[in-house]
């Protein structure tokens, strides 16, 4: 009797077991259709900057009120392939690879999905475990939402500077004016300090950024000429 008075309580439990990992897989799913159409509030770097005494600058903005040249620049320094790829550019992944086999720095294997999917539900590090949930709401957003979404949501939560995330608020730190209003030199200043937007400069940028900042200007007419930014429109 007493086996028989337990067997309901481990199917209880059982089935209590069940039900969590049914609720932690669905979780994700949940977060990236709600953000889908609904901005994040606030992102985990955003939370851990704060704690780290920067402040914060995030004004929302949606992609028909940012400069089309910041889309074009953001393509062409950060994922050329942004609109041909499922979220994974493997070609970047082996290029970037090489780079560091050869101890040259390049920008990474990265592309603005795995970005958008840290930048949006992870926090910042290098660990595996990381990269495997990166690498999972990757497919997820790319799956559930439209590229230009992860556009639109990329640009208004990337660090663009100290304690600044987004287009518009990295717009009116460096240039005081709206993100609509960029010029393309602006723009391709903003995309050329997203390596390290806390020691680069937007405005009054030192070499480097200067050089880099030319080089994906010239770049930008490559984009927007093979219509390699048509997903964004």
């Amino acid at each position: 009797m007493a086996a028989g008075g337990d067997l309901p309580k481990a199917r209880k439990r059982r089935l209590g077991c069940f039900a969590v990992l049914i609720a932690l897989a669905l979780a994700p799913v949940a977060g990236v259709l709600v953000h889908a159409v609904v901005p994040p509030p606030l992102t985990l770097l955003m939370v851990q900057r704060l704690f780290e005494g920067e402040g914060l600058h995030v004004r929302w903005r949606g992609l028909n009120r940012i400069s089309p040249d910041l889309v074009d620049a953001v393509i062409a320094a950060e994922d050329a392939r942004f609109c041909e790829h499922n979220g994974f550019d493997f070609e970047a992944i082996q290029d970037a690879i090489e780079d560091n086999a050869d101890g040259r720095r390049g920008r990474g294997g990265s592309t603005i999905s795995q970005q958008t999917a840290k930048n949006v539900f992870l926090w910042s590090g290098r660990s595996w475990i990381r990269k495997g949930l990166e690498a999972g709401y990757t497919v997820l957003i790319e799956t559930f939402w439209s590229k230009r979404r992860i556009m639109e949501m990329y640009l208004n939560v990337a660090e663009m500077g100290p304690g600044v995330y987004g287009a518009e608020a990295a717009s009116r730190y460096w240039f005081d004016k709206s993100a609509s209003e960029l010029t393309r030199a602006e723009a391709a200043r903003l995309a050329a300090i997203l390596p390290n937007p806390r020691e680069y400069r937007a405005a009054s940028p030192g070499p480097y950024v200067r050089r880099r900042a030319r080089a994906i200007q010239g770049n930008m007419a490559v984009i927007r000429n093979d219509g390699l930014n048509d997903c964004t429109a």
